[in-house]
């Protein structure tokens, strides 16, 4: 070691990932890249007069947890308003409507769960009887839809049916009436535009606070599915250091044209402190729960049989431009005609696509599809916390839609992984909660319609946050493993996160969380 480290951990149950060298009990950094990694009996010649020395006491230090899908930055609206996620009923919903703070005069809250209407559909008369002439815009649960009050209706003039550009719909009834259902972002936005906004100084707060709430947790970093505001990450970033390492991927949405695709290329690249642009997000489809998921075969409301690109080929010539430009993808694909679509588009971009390119979600999908995220490089991007929306006993809106053979094909990540399959894991936050112990722990004890499938072991479930997440962000080279030259993002945890229970991992004392060489948090 050639000049004396910034940080040197010690006394750490070290689990590196790195095949070179599995364990170790002491690690140094500087300048934010892990300098070396030993034993007790290096650290005396490690020690310069300016190195802080945090000893860990047997703590169990892993590389540095990533999100490898979550919207820290757009989630900030997303999740505004009333949390609504712990609503189960119409009486719970109506209560819970009745007791909201108002915002200018707005009701507006998130979380909901499509399961809370009992069956009967999203309709806002289910709950007029206690908004009366308040605007409300109340988002699900998936993020892909919400309700919007007949006052809100009435301050987006939205009076009937709308056309757009992608799968979307302002759902009516038989008459042309709205019912208040908005599905897909083009729906929602016209009532999103005219809601209240909070100030810059609030937004930048909550964010702070967010991503320290995140750091807590353990995470280092997170894929980010959204363009973002660049310039209010890139003021914090100036300002102070941003506790997780955030790759945005802006969406590229159907109609964009060559300008629209070259403005993406050329937004590569762009960042700061912890930050960058590197991706772009794609929509191959929306949600089971909405009708939106493309399928081979339709739902049981005879929904899903389209793209949400009403013509795919336009999609597949998107991302062939930004294959050809070097830029990565990310695809949400939820239902098995989505991703078989994603995969057919990979294999024709030639051998040179290998681990640049990955699809989100993966909710249901055949048996013949799996070998093909290996044998072509795709990433498997899974959201185990999302199980937790389902019923084991298939009652739930997502498995009624689906039918009993397709929720049996549901969140298939042990599979995957028996395919060869690189899967990383994430939250999909505000979809469910950011808590990476959380994705940790479902990952290895699926719930709801998942629950009978075999989860992954804890080595598996670690390496999703890890080594995995590196490979589909192609930062291998540099990240996911204790070694040195690798970037000096550490998690260290009170107990084993491989040999720990999953009920007692999802509670485990997170007691030092360390991105770029900078500790962001100290437990007790």
């Amino acid at each position: 070691m050639t000049a004396a480290p910034d940080l040197v951990l010690t006394g750490a149950r070290i689990r590196t990932l790195d095949p070179a060298r599995p364990s170790a009990t002491a690690v140094a950094v500087r300048d934010g890249v892990i300098a070396a990694v030993g034993d007790e009996a290096d650290v005396r010649d490690w020690r310069g007069p300016c190195t802080e020395v945090v000893p860990l006491h047997g703590a169990h230090l892993v590389p540095g947890l990533v999100d490898a899908h979550s919207h820290p930055v757009w989630g900030l609206d997303m999740a505004a308003g009333t949390d609504l996620s712990a609503v189960r009923d119409l009486a719970g919903l109506r209560a819970a409507l009745a007791a909201a703070d108002r915002t200018d005069g707005w009701v507006t809250g998130y979380g909901l769960d499509h399961n809370a209407f009992e069956g009967r559909g999203v309709h806002h008369d289910l709950v007029a009887d206690v908004l009366g002439d308040t605007p409300a815009f109340l988002r699900l649960y998936d993020g892909h839809s919400a309700l919007a009050s007949p006052a809100a209706l009435a301050a987006a003039a939205v009076t009937g049916p709308r056309t757009f550009a992608q799968r979307a719909r302002v759902v009516c009834d038989d008459a042309g009436r709205p019912t208040g259902h908005l599905v897909e972002h083009a729906a929602m936005d016209l009532v999103e535009r005219i809601l209240p906004r909070p100030s810059y100084a609030e937004r930048r707060a909550r964010l702070v606070e967010l991503l320290g709430a995140m750091a807590a947790t353990g995470l280092t970093g997170a894929h980010v599915m959204d363009a973002g505001d660049a310039e209010l990450v890139g003021a914090v970033a100036r300002e102070t250091v941003l506790p997780l390492r955030l790759r945005f991927a802006p969406w590229c949405m159907p109609g964009v044209d060559e300008a629209g695709l070259a403005e993406l290329v050329a937004g590569q690249g762009l960042g700061g402190r912890h930050w960058i642009v590197d991706g772009v997000k794609f929509f191959m489809d929306g949600t089971v729960e909405g009708g939106t998921a493309w399928l081979e075969h339709a739902d049981c409301h005879g929904q899903g049989t389209e793209a949400l690109w009403p013509d795919p080929e336009a999609y597949a010539a998107a991302v062939r431009a930004l294959h050809t430009a070097g830029v990565r993808t990310a695809t949400h694909a939820i239902g098995d005609a989505a991703v078989r679509h994603v995969l057919d588009v990979v294999a024709g971009l030639g051998a040179d696509a290998a681990g640049r390119h990955r699809v989100e979600h993966i909710e249901t999908a055949p048996d013949d599809l799996l070998p093909r995220f290996a044998e072509l490089g795709v990433a498997a991007s899974m959201q185990p916390p999302h199980t937790a929306y389902t019923r084991a006993d298939g009652t739930d809106e997502w498995s009624r839609r689906l039918g009993a053979g397709r929720a049996a094909h549901a969140w298939r990540l042990r599979d995957l992984r028996d395919a060869g399959a690189t899967v990383a894991l994430g939250s999909d936050w505000p979809i469910a909660h950011h808590d990476v112990r959380a994705v940790l722990a479902t990952a290895r004890a699926p719930r709801g319609a998942a629950s009978a499938r075999a989860g992954l072991t804890g080595l598996e479930a670690l390496e999703g946050c890890t080594t995995h997440a590196a490979r589909a962000a192609g930062e291998w080279a540099v990240a996911g493993r204790i070694a040195p030259g690798h970037r000096a993002d550490l998690t260290a945890f009170g107990l084993d996160p491989v040999a720990a229970p999953a009920d007692e991992l999802a509670q485990a004392p997170v007691r030092l969380t360390v991105t770029g060489g900078h500790v962001v948090h100290r437990g007790e």
